[in-house]
């Protein structure tokens, strides 16, 4: 089984990423569950706007959408910015927006039998809402979302220091982002086994 982190942050590599180290924490215990885990950090990489899977020479993003639906798990991790996704957060979906109308061989949308989670870091509150957001969109282009497919860490209302300088809140966002991928996994195997048809006319 693999999955795909989309590191969503405004930070180019190699600058240090909040974000990058709460996703370590799925991405660990993913790792724990037998799944093969890639990351891509968008900011490194460059993403036209638009809605089409292809924008032509210079687009990056057709390799991410391969990467992305060679797998069966999908996790976007995104930073918190003025109580929404990041601006990355918001140009992947958009370019995932073409999916909804692309189908496989059987007639599914792609992204049919994927589940999808959303990881959240910020130094302010909002994260209810980011993860509402991002996970709405997956649904629509046609991921599954796991049942508590989410972990996020908030200083709270009001400026304070990031995630990775201090400890406060990291137990809770640890054990809930293992909890994640657990039922990332368990959604993943179900839908192998029991894959979603075509939908019905």
């Amino acid at each position: 089984m693999r999955a795909v982190v989309l590191n969503c942050t405004l930070k180019p590599s190699p600058e240090p990423s909040n974000t990058d180290a709460l996703a370590r924490v799925v991405v660990d215990a993913l790792v724990g569950h037998g799944v093969e885990v890639s990351t891509v950090r968008l900011a490194d990489h460059h993403l036209p706007p638009g809605v089409a899977s292809d924008l032509g020479d210079g687009d990056d993003w057709p390799a991410i959408r391969a990467r992305i639906l060679d797998a069966e798990i999908l996790v976007v991790a995104t930073p918190t910015w003025v109580g929404h996704p990041s601006s990355y957060a918001q140009r992947a979906l958009e370019r995932m927006d073409a999916m909804i109308s692309e189908t496989d061989d059987d007639g599914r949308p792609v992204a049919y039998n994927r589940v999808a989670g959303v990881v959240v870091t910020g130094n302010e509150d909002g994260a209810h809402h980011v993860v509402s957001e991002v996970a709405g969109a997956l649904v629509d282009i046609g991921f599954t979302i796991a049942p508590q497919g989410w972990t996020y860490w908030n200083r709270g209302p009001g400026p304070g220091p990031s995630y990775a300088e201090t400890d406060e809140g990291h137990d809770w966002s640890a054990s809930t982002g293992r909890a994640m991928a657990q039922n990332l996994v368990g959604v993943a195997r179900a839908l192998a086994a029991a894959p979603l048809g075509p939908p019905a006319s």
